[in-house]
């Protein structure tokens, strides 16, 4: 497999949590153990699409346990003989070849994954947010002789941009620090929040300077937030920011 590989340095390895749990693209060929005529394939593909139950494949670092995840597209690309190429968008946790080998088992024919690229491993693209190892140790080399400061931010992003496809929740710098200690993120604290945030999904805690503070679980949807005055709105899971950054402004215990 060859592709996008997102790689956390230091701190930032913290929000590798976030990065695991974000969707994936991938560029398959797939090899059909028998020629089948392209609106067959076409077909069968769409049916794909959804919610699918899969069981890990025998070789996986999992349980094989069925479980269900979701395919967002899988788009036809082209057909070369047996080799079918293919794009397909899905959640994370979702075996490629296994993929190939229930696409083959619908089709009658059989088929396995042939070859794999990661094309997006969340908000990391291949196109826009990438360089290859060969860049990245040029860029390195250079850095290390003329000790640019500049260089490193052509190859090491912001923490923050791991985190763009997480809904958002934005705190008053009052609340930042007791976040930084571990505390419970309650209404009070709630500066903004984006829509569409629903109870137990993973948000990204905000200051008013999006700065990331926090990665925590939402106890409430969007809609219950803007209304609550008082009680804890998501509980803090991984603190992210230095405690101190801001003034402490809490008082007592947590």
């Amino acid at each position: 497999m060859t592709g996008v590989l997102p790689i956390a340095l230091a701190e930032a390895t913290k929000i590798v949590q976030a990065i695991l749990l974000s969707g994936k693209e991938y560029v398959c060929v797939m090899r059909l153990h028998a020629e089948m005529p392209e609106d067959r394939v076409r077909s069968v593909l769409n049916e794909f699409c959804g919610t699918i139950y899969q069981r890990p494949p025998v070789r996986a670092s999992v349980k094989r346990r069925l479980r269900t995840r979701n395919i967002y597209y899988n788009t036809f690309l082209e057909i070369n003989g047996r080799n079918v190429l293919f794009k397909v968008g899905c959640e994370a946790g979702t075996y490629i070849r296994k993929l190939c080998y229930d696409i083959g088992e619908a089709l009658s024919c059989s088929a396995h994954m042939q070859e794999l690229r990661r094309t997006r491993a969340g908000p990391f693209t291949e196109n826009t947010n990438s360089i290859t190892l060969h860049e990245l140790s040029y860029l390195y080399s250079q850095w290390q002789e003329t000790n640019d400061e500049t260089i490193p931010k052509k190859f090491i992003q912001p923490m923050e941009k791991t985190l763009e496809n997480l809904p958002k929740i934005y705190i008053r710098d009052s609340a930042v620090d007791a976040i930084c200690h571990g505390a419970n993120l309650a209404a009070p604290g709630v500066l903004s929040v984006e829509t569409d945030i629903k109870p137990n999904q993973m948000t990204a805690v905000f200051t008013q300077k999006t700065e990331a503070v926090a990665l925590a679980k939402s106890l409430a949807s969007t809609e219950e937030i803007l209304d609550m005055d008082h009680g804890l709105v998501a509980k803090t899971e991984r603190v992210l920011m230095h405690r101190g950054v801001y003034p402490k402004m809490w008082r007592g215990g947590l």
